[in-house]
């Protein structure tokens, strides 16, 4: 068996992303670790501890052995940076190197087989995304671990989830064009995990995160996905994609993250 060990901005990513990925590692019998960069304290009153107990749910349901926060701040979004909270540093200002020592010193103690991270643009461009990518490429380097996933999602089916969303009217506070510009093309992605027969999961552990269904830019979009029937949160969410950057995809997309 393996240890994966899931690296993410804030709480609510790490089922965002890799939901699925992650209860499929566990049922398969996979250690399963997610860490978080930040907590986003500062950004909300309590935000950080509501924040954390959300995402210990979230992985209770979606079966992780282990959840680990880095100890960063969220570093918000928008053109302004906001100070950095009382005896805390916002994520997007931490060194490359100190930040990658914590994550590889998980990596190292849990003899991490795979690391899940973000791609080059963070997905969707949220500073603190990038800032994944920056730290857990540095974390692998220094820890040496075998497989590096990088996720993301196919610039394709990122159009047509807006046009799904439009077509219900559910509000999308986004740039539609920068989202079909930062995310991947098709030709890119080395993984393509079927995650259906883990929808259940997956939707349970996303309405764990009931913060985030109450206000902010994708509240709208969450919480339709939490209220669909299982089979039709299945069809819209039920894959996740990933990019190895030192396999080629002429190789063919594997269907799992685990060889």
């Amino acid at each position: 068996m393996s240890t994966v060990v899931a690296f993410h901005a804030h709480p609510d990513d790490e089922v965002l992303w890799t939901g699925g990925t992650l209860a499929r590692a566990a049922a398969q019998g996979h250690r399963v670790v997610v860490v978080v960069a930040t907590d986003v304290m500062g950004l909300v009153p309590e935000g950080g501890s509501v924040r954390m107990r959300e995402l210990r749910a979230s992985a209770e349901l979606l079966g992780v052995h282990r959840v680990e926060h880095l100890g960063y701040a969220g570093s918000g979004h928008g053109p302004v940076l906001p100070p950095d909270p009382p005896g805390r540093q916002r994520f997007v200002r931490a060194d490359v190197g100190e930040a990658g020592e914590r994550l590889a010193a998980i990596l190292r103690e849990e003899g991490a087989d795979v690391l899940l991270s973000y791609d080059a643009n963070g997905g969707y461009g949220h500073r603190d995304h990038v800032k994944v990518h920056e730290v857990g490429a540095r974390a692998a380097e220094l820890s040496g671990v075998g497989s590096v996933l990088e996720a993301t999602m196919p610039r394709e089916v990122v159009a047509r989830l807006v046009r799904w969303v439009r077509l219900l009217r559910i509000p999308f506070h986004y740039d539609t064009e920068e989202l079909l510009r930062l995310f991947s093309a098709r030709a890119d992605i080395t993984h393509q995990i079927d995650v259906r027969p883990f929808a259940r999961q997956k939707q349970a552990a996303m309405a764990a995160h009931r913060s985030q269904l109450g206000g902010g830019r994708l509240a709208p979009v969450m919480r339709a996905l939490v209220g669909m029937p299982s089979w039709a949160f299945a069809r819209f969410v039920g894959r996740e994609w990933f990019i190895d950057q030192a396999r080629t995809p002429a190789g063919g997309v594997l269907g799992d993250i685990v060889d």
